[in-house]
């Protein structure tokens, strides 16, 4: 499938299909705290390094299905690929692709740091709870967008959420250095978001796989000095559980659902698109607290309703103003 009808493919895809995309990106990311729980449980594997296996193992997988799709393409898909990236000055290109690369890593490893620190529930909570509200104010500040009565209520019903998460009944399960890193993944996040929408607005955003995997190559470049510092071959008793999970997570929640967001996200509205991914949230906690012997307690649930509340009124102050 060359560029241009890559293009056209996500322009002409339905919303219904769109939203679909998003609800399995949504779940498949609410999984991936549960997978570096259990790979925390059955090695010495740290956040740094995951995150290192997590871009590579999503780049290779990537990589291969890009290089099935060229072998399909036809010599006059090929030429129309090389004039679509011509349009794109490089320097541009390269930017682009760097700055997606570098958000992603943030978001990535402080996400897998959160989880070690506070726990599954908590980390994965406060990280997309606070992106919608971070992704608010930045569309504010650099894109012009207006948050609106509503949307000022959201944020602060979205900071009173965070407090109540943090200050809460003091369960082992709530540490502020967590919680730290859970809001710089969520900052992450909302940078990689605020591009890809400004990209969307202004018609750069470029091949999705192509992009997607170009930011997974960075990630790991840059992941692998740190993950190597830290230890980058885990120290384990059951090494086929482990590499197990190390698949599971490059697969489904980062090549599969990364490339969902964002052919979804090029569709649907923004607002919508973050109403949608608090999928990954409730999931993950419901995980947590399920499967991993996490403690539901009255702070963690009063702070997920006050945050889910909180950006589904400000995805409907977006919608009014839209």
């Amino acid at each position: 499938m060359s560029n241009s009808s890559s293009y056209a493919l996500v322009g002409t895809v339905p919303v219904g299909r769109s939203l679909a995309f998003l609800v399995v990106a949504g779940l498949a990311w609410g999984t991936a705290g549960a997978a570096a729980s259990l790979v925390y449980e059955s090695s010495d594997l740290g956040p740094l390094a995951l995150s290192f296996w997590r871009c590579a193992g999503g780049l290779a997988l990537l990589l291969a299905v890009l290089a099935v799709r060229r072998r399909g393409a036809s010599h006059a898909a090929a030429v129309t690929d090389a004039a679509a990236a011509a349009v794109e000055p490089r320097r541009r290109r390269v930017l682009r692709i760097a700055a997606t690369g570098i958000g992603l890593t943030v978001f990535q490893s402080a996400y897998f740091a959160a989880v070690e620190a506070t726990g599954l529930a908590v980390g994965t909570v406060v990280t997309l709870g606070a992106g919608p509200v971070l992704i608010a104010l930045g569309a504010r500040l650099a894109l012009g967008e207006r948050l609106g009565a509503g949307g000022v209520c959201a944020v602060g019903g979205a900071l009173a959420g965070l407090g109540v998460l943090v200050l809460g009944d003091g369960g082992a399960t709530v540490r502020p250095v967590g919680v730290a890193l859970a809001l710089l993944s969520a900052a992450g996040y909302a940078a990689v978001t605020l591009l890809t929408r400004w990209l969307g607005r202004t018609g750069r955003g470029g091949d999705v796989l192509a992009t997607t995997a170009w930011a997974f190559a960075v990630g790991a470049v840059g992941l692998m000095p740190m993950a190597l510092a830290e230890g980058l071959l885990p120290t384990t008793d059951d090494p086929a559980r482990v590499v197990w999970l190390l698949v599971y997570v490059a697969a489904v929640p980062t090549a599969l659902a990364y490339a969902l967001y964002f052919a979804g996200a090029a569709v649907v509205r923004a607002a919508t698109v973050s109403v949608v991914m608090l999928l990954e949230p409730v999931s993950a906690a419901v995980l947590g607290v399920a499967l991993l012997g996490e403690r539901l307690t009255v702070s963690l649930g009063a702070g997920a309703v006050l945050l889910l509340g909180a950006v589904a009124g400000l995805a409907a102050a977006e919608a009014r103003a839209a």
